[in-house]
């Protein structure tokens, strides 16, 4: 049996077709099942699935956290340095404007990590973050 099991998240979207080519193409997630008004994602191991709703699309609201007006509806990954690291660049290279740019947030503190966040083609914000030391992510 797994430690860990994948966790499932389905979210609204604009376009299935840019949905498709942000998380199949960009970010590199393979397709798995989908119909008319949805499709599924590989996101790293976890399914994530994009469903046709352009009213419900979008992020609204923000929280200060540590300086940055984090978005509030958000989701993301954690992942090892160094491919948070190539994300980052690749991001960069496709022209991504970021919401928060890639930094270091709680530099020197506990919970210290690599953060960044960046809007999908439908408004749905999402962050990539990373932590040197793993056992860190839920420190207090």
């Amino acid at each position: 049996m797994p430690s860990l099991y994948p966790f499932h998240l389905a979210f609204p979207v604009t376009s299935l077709a840019e949905a498709r080519a942000f998380y199949g193409e960009l970010l590199g997630c393979p397709e798995g099942r989908s119909a008319k008004d949805w499709v599924d994602f590989d996101f790293h191991g976890h399914q994530i699935v994009a469903h046709l709703s352009p009213a419900e699309a979008g992020h609204h609201s923000t929280s200060a956290v540590d300086g940055d007006n984090v978005p509030v509806r958000h989701f993301g990954l954690v992942l090892p340095m160094a491919e948070w690291q190539r994300m980052a660049d690749k991001l960069r290279a496709a022209g991504t404007r970021f919401l928060i740019e890639p930094h270091v947030r709680f530099a020197g503190q506990v919970g210290e990590q690599a953060t960044m966040f960046f809007l999908d083609p439908s408004g749905n914000a999402l962050e990539l973050k990373s932590f040197a030391d793993p056992a860190q992510l839920f420190a207090r």
